[in-house]
């Protein structure tokens, strides 16, 4: 039971990182659009997550310091600054789309009005971060979300074919527009590997006090968190070539989604769908919010942290406040989540050079990391992802521009 505690933080950040309201939509319409074809894009994201949650976790636990203080160090004040002003733009959407994704989520449980749940969305958001320890919230919103589990054996019953599965996990093309397929890698590969992931994975490293003595744990929620993300991506994406794609159907709707799991499994398979939306739309929301808070804490140098109590951590408390109040601005006024949420994961590509490379080169510091620094496969695997980080950054905003925000 300790070791299975251990691992909450991985767990939240992954289903933070993996299956929050855009992620949700945007990995169900490349399967109802490309079927099985993308699958090895959900592979490559999850490999660089895992190789950098795990860079960026030693590094918390080895030097104490979290990503935005190296970021700032290791970048200098100006382009340090402009790399902040674009973390917090980009925190500030994927917040504002989660509050809409859980507003979405409780309406179609409850059936009351959209707009009174983004109010119980934001309240609800606001006394969780106010008043629950840093370890509950990774514990509650974490397993909470693994509800979503339940598209596992959604995806046996829907009985896909097997053999084209397989071939999923090869690159290729057999069919279509070669711009829009192109577009999902980008936002397959992005969203697995945005920087609000690993803000909040180091900053919860330095919440947890790790020391070299917890390399283990990091390592543990590294692999096993992000490959859960991973599989429930999976899943998703095959349900909907299997479900979707035969019928033409295009997923747009959060409701859509659910019929993925409420096809083959009926009500309670729904039920448990829609609950682990809840709680992963929320884990993700609280991931963002204090994303957003950490950065600019970190970036200043004042104190931060759940550990200190909201008094102990002022400017921290009122930065976190803040997104929230700027996320409700934004999302009450009617703006679709979903559109907003994939807005953030392409924008959220650009930036993913400036918080990466940084965090390998700490990593490689024999002055900041000693005999914990990278051994020779860190470095190929990190320098491997660093290029393709580089060739998504270049892409995406060409490809949103060509395909309409993959509508065409």
């Amino acid at each position: 039971m300790k070791t299975l505690f251990s691992i909450a933080l991985g767990i939240l950040a992954a289903i933070g990182g993996y299956v929050d309201i855009g992620d949700l939509v945007f990995n169900t319409t490349a399967g109802a659009t490309f079927g099985y074809q993308l699958l090895w894009a959900i592979v490559l994201g999850v490999g660089g997550i895992i190789v950098y949650a795990e860079m960026c976790g030693r590094v918390a636990a080895v030097s104490n310091r979290a990503v935005f203080d190296v970021v700032r160090e290791r970048l200098g004040f100006a382009v340090g600054l402009v790399t902040l002003v674009g973390a917090e733009l980009v925190s500030l959407l994927t917040l504002a789309a989660e509050v809409g994704g859980i507003a979405l989520a409780l309406e179609l449980l409850f059936g009351h009005s959209y707009q009174l749940f983004i109010a119980v969305a934001v309240l609800g958001l606001a006394l969780v971060l106010w008043a629950m320890p840093f370890e509950w919230i990774e514990r509650v919103f974490g397993y909470g979300g693994l509800c979503l589990l339940v598209l596992v054996p959604a995806v046996f019953k829907l009985h896909p074919d097997w053999g084209e599965v397989a071939k999923g996990f090869a690159p290729h093309l057999e069919t279509g527009n070669v711009p829009l397929y192109l577009y999902y890698v980008v936002g397959l590969v992005g969203a697995g590997m945005t920087p609000y992931e690993v803000y909040f994975y180091s900053s919860g490293g330095v919440e947890e006090e790790w020391t070299p003595k917890d390399l283990t744990t990091n390592r543990l929620n590294a692999i096993v968190g992000y490959c859960l993300g991973g599989i429930l991506s999976f899943a998703l994406l095959i349900c909907a070539g299997a479900l979707f794609l035969p019928r033409g159907i295009s997923p747009e709707l959060l409701g859509s989604v659910a019929l993925v799991v409420q096809s083959p499994l009926g009500p309670i398979g729904l039920i448990l769908m829609l609950v682990g939306i809840a709680f992963a739309v929320s884990g993700a929301a609280i991931d963002t919010a204090f994303s957003g808070a950490y950065n600019i804490a970190q970036f200043f140098g004042w104190e931060w942290g759940k550990y200190r109590h909201n008094a102990g951590a002022p400017r921290f408390t009122i930065a976190w406040i803040v997104m929230l109040v700027l996320a409700f601005a934004i999302v009450i006024t009617g703006v679709n989540p979903i559109q907003v949420t994939e807005f953030a994961v392409i924008f959220s590509v650009v930036a993913l050079p400036a918080t990466y490379l940084p965090i390998l080169l700490v990593a490689n510091d024999r002055a900041y990391m000693g005999q914990y620094r990278n051994q020779r496969l860190s470095n190929l695997l990190g320098i491997f992802y660093l290029g393709v980080i580089v060739l998504v950054a270049l892409a995406a905003i060409p490809l949103m521009i060509i395909t309409n925000m993959g509508t065409q």
